[in-house]
């Protein structure tokens, strides 16, 4: 006689939930699509930018076909990537439309040199917007060239240079070095606000396409209070830093900190716009080797 194993339906249909969301969630894709609905609800961008919002539209609906296809995360997270940079520029588009009939429509006869100085403004930001076009579009050529499955070095090339562009990484002796203001942080607490971990953000998408690199976290502080206080507050304000990245799923073991108070200021504590600079953290970026000079 056969034994029958019943199994129950809600693990039949938790299995299958979880199997649904596997395939069809992904976060940067997520997050195109709500920056695109935000853009798409301004009438400004919609009437002032219209062409390239649905060039903004038609690189979503790639990322979207890209997800149904089965493709890599790598793809998918690339095509969203530049939807978002599409976005970005319907919404410069509009601005600068919006301006430039501001200007248009200004009396001739009044503020003559104003007028001339924001004609320039206008000029410039219009050229900014030609060369991002321009750069957008390049780069919508090689990311198309590469192969979900084998990607070409120049893809790399341009992921990268993409990448470190959002992060606002300076290139010094050390290598890259990303540095978070003061204002991340309630004053005196180590605690990383919610802002300070759209940052954080950046910086892990960063390490989790460059798993060869290492970061080290340091922090400093202004000369203000007691230098055992401004020690340890350098201390847990990089140690709060390490904490979100690994929350992020970045390995712990590619993350080290160090604080260091009152020193290596980088400028003055005479004014308080010159301690506000001092009270940062800053993460450096090790080369491919994970090698990171020292201080």
């Amino acid at each position: 006689m056969k034994n029958f194993h019943y199994v129950p339906l809600s693990l039949i249909a938790l299995a299958m939930l979880t199997a649904c969301n596997t395939t069809t969630h992904n976060a940067r894709l997520q997050d195109a699509h709500e920056r695109y609905k935000f853009a798409q609800s301004s009438p400004q961008i919609t009437t002032l930018a219209a062409a390239e919002l649905g060039e903004a539209a038609n690189s979503l609906k790639l990322a979207d076909n890209a997800l149904s296809k089965g493709e890599s995360a790598v793809m998918i997270n690339q095509l969203s990537y530049l939807a978002i940079q599409k976005i970005s520029i319907a919404q410069e588009t509009a601005n600068r439309k919006t301006y430039e009939l501001a200007v248009t429509n200004a009396s001739a006869n009044r503020n003559q040199i104003r007028l001339d100085a924001r004609t320039a403004e206008a000029d410039a930001a219009k050229r900014q917007v030609v060369i991002a076009n321009e750069t957008v579009n390049q780069q919508a050529e090689d990311l198309a060239a590469a192969d979900a499955n084998a990607q070409t070095d120049q893809a790399v090339i341009v992921i990268q240079e993409m990448q470190i562009r959002e992060l606002n990484a300076k290139q010094t002796k050390r290598g890259l070095v990303v540095t978070l203001g003061d204002v991340l942080f309630n004053s005196g607490q180590s605690e990383l606000k919610s802002s300070g971990t759209r940052n954080v953000q950046k910086v892990a998408d960063f390490l989790m396409q460059h798993p060869q690199r290492d970061v080290l976290i340091e922090g400093f502080t202004d000369s203000v209070g007691s230098e055992s206080f401004n020690q340890l507050l350098s201390e847990r304000r990089a140690e709060s830093v390490r904490s979100a990245l690994i929350d992020l799923g970045v390995s712990a073991d590619r993350i080290s900190t160090q604080g260091y108070g009152e020193e290596h200021p980088v400028a003055k504590n005479d004014t308080s716009a010159h301690r506000q600079s001092n009270r940062r953290v800053e993460i450096i970026f090790s080369e491919d080797d994970g090698a990171i000079p020292t201080m």
